[in-house]
C-alpha cells in the first residue's frame, strides 16, 4: 500500500468503517501532531478519563 499523501511505501494503514487509508512515517507524524492539537483529542481524552491517577 502506498500513502495517501505521497508515493512512500505505507508504514501505516488505519482503518475505519472499511476504508484503509495508508501513511508513510512522515505523513503519519504530521497526522497525529495535528490530532494531538485539536479539540477532538482532548474530548476524547475527556471522555476516555485518559489522565486520571491510578
Amino acid at each position: 500500500m502506498r500513502c495517501h499523501y505521497c508515493d512512500r511505501k505505507a508504514s501505516f494503514a488505519p482503518e475505519l468503517g472499511g476504508v484503509q487509508v495508508g501513511l508513510c512515517d512522515t505523513h503519519f507524524r504530521e497526522r497525529f501532531e495535528d490530532l494531538a492539537e485539536s479539540e477532538a483529542l482532548a474530548s476524547l481524552r475527556q471522555k476516555l478519563d485518559i489522565d486520571r491517577p491510578d
